[in-house]
């Protein structure tokens, strides 16, 4: 891998340059095709490749928590996030592997699939529901997972993001769907996209990263990185940027 801006590089070091900047931080991490596809064929897998897949895990070994919406995880098959010794340096001071949170409107999910039967109490799933969730599902979630109940018919998700940092979560990495990327993002709530672009043109009717609500988030291109023809961008949002330095 080769860092080609801000600076060229050869070999960088990849942990230090996704570091996040402040202990309160979110994250999108994304795969688009060129033509800015969201998946091929429904999931996300066909714009992979070796690299991003690299990526994607040390993202997961740097973040508090790891936030994904409910059509993400039933498509994408989603189990607990898994020690790994490439993140022992990483997570120093912190458990072994990231807790993984959902969030569903409707509480539509299967709470007896692995990432709800499997996670270790220390990553014990979490799921952001609302007041209008029913109430014996919401009885059943909790019992099968730690509860967060944040707005009435919607996910409020600045509520939400707010619980996780009181409970020491406040290094927040989403992945996605485009439909809560979207939510975020107009919330103001998005200090960061990691966006790999993949050497690949689909074409078709896939979502680009963001599909819901119109927002407008100014960006400014802080890193590129590269490996096989797969682009590894990193954005961040001017306003926070400015508040940083």
């Amino acid at each position: 891998m080769r860092r080609i801006h801000p600076y060229s590089e050869d070999e960088p070091d990849i942990p230090a340059a996704y570091a996040y900047p402040r202990d309160h931080w979110l994250r999108l991490n994304m795969v688009a095709s060129a033509d800015g596809a969201a998946w091929v064929e429904g999931h996300s897998e066909g714009l992979s490749g070796r690299a991003d897949k690299r990526i994607f895990g040390l993202l997961r070994g740097l973040a508090d928590v790891v936030l994904a919406g409910a059509a993400t995880v039933r498509t994408e098959g989603y189990r607990p996030a898994r020690p790994r010794e490439s993140w022992r340096a990483l997570r120093e001071g912190r458990h072994p592997a990231p807790p993984i949170a959902v969030v569903t409107r409707r509480l539509d999910l299967d709470l007896d699939a692995p990432l709800f039967t499997e996670a270790e109490p220390y990553a014990r799933t979490i799921v952001i529901t609302t007041e209008s969730a029913p109430k014996d599902r919401r009885e059943e979630a909790a019992g099968r997972a730690d509860l967060i109940v944040a707005g009435d018919e919607a996910v409020d998700l600045a509520t939400a993001v707010s619980e996780l940092r009181d409970r020491g979560l406040g290094r927040v990495l989403c992945e996605g769907g485009p439909r809560v990327n979207a939510q975020l993002a107009a919330a103001g709530l998005v200090d960061e996209l990691a966006l790999t672009v993949s050497p690949l043109l689909t074409g078709g009717d896939a979502a680009r990263i963001l599909d819901g609500v119109a927002s407008h988030t100014p960006l400014t291109l802080a890193q590129v990185l590269e490996e096989d023809g797969f682009l590894f961008c990193r954005y961040i949002r001017e306003a926070q940027d400015e508040a940083a330095g």
